[in-house]
């Protein structure tokens, strides 16, 4: 079972990749993400593998980063969502999102990606908004990796002040694992300050705001 391949890029593709190692050319198939980030023809890469193996096939699949690979397994872990499905989902779902996009129920975002209906990414929400207990929702940054979790996943927003601020940045117009993430950071200053500004919905919406943008 291959688990790593490094080697010199050979061509890229719409969704996959040639990674000579040694004169030896393994087509690894990627998400847009990772194509996008792995360098050029000619340049020096290494990339995460898994490996599915059926009767008439054997296909690789390459992750930048650990996070993007442990998402795939999860993704694909799901009735209906196939390896094309789950890197379609990470093309336009970046790791460092996809706790949030659970957490909040995000069904518009997990939707943008190809081959991903309604009902199929309902299907995913079900599934998986207690599997992704290994992130840290309260602490995970959006452009940052992943961190091992304390605990389990976070449900989604309830009537409190934490749903509040969340419904009141998606009717600002951002999107709601944004929006979700971006209120998990201003709860935390929040309650840094004190417990009645945790409580206080304003200021826990100005500080979701700073974080939004900074």
């Amino acid at each position: 079972m291959i688990g790593k391949l490094s080697g010199n890029i050979d061509s890229i593709a719409r969704n996959h990749l040639v990674l000579d190692v040694q004169g030896v050319g393994y087509i690894v198939h990627a998400s847009s993400r990772t194509l996008s980030r792995i360098g050029q023809a000619g340049d020096t890469a290494s990339l995460l593998i898994e490996t599915q193996v059926r009767e008439d096939a054997i296909t690789l699949y390459g992750f930048a980063d650990p996070a993007e690979k442990s998402w795939f397994r999860l993704l694909t872990s799901v009735q209906g969502v196939g390896a094309k499905a789950g890197l379609s989902i990470l093309s336009v779902c970046p790791p460092d999102q996809m706790g949030f996009i659970l957490a909040s129920q995000d069904k518009a975002a997990l939707t943008r990606a190809d081959g991903v209906g309604p009902k199929l990414a309902a299907r995913i929400l079900t599934e998986l908004k207690d599997k992704a207990g290994d992130i840290d929702l309260s602490l995970a940054k959006p452009g940052a990796p992943a961190q091992a979790a304390q605990g389990t996943t976070r449900p989604a927003p309830a009537s409190s002040v934490e749903g509040d601020a969340v419904s009141a940045l998606v009717n600002l117009g951002y999107a709601r694992a944004e929006a979700y993430s971006a209120v998990m950071r201003a709860l935390a200053k929040a309650g840094e300050e004190s417990e009645e500004t945790k409580d206080n919905l304003q200021a826990v919406i100005r500080l979701a705001l700073k974080e939004l943008s900074a």
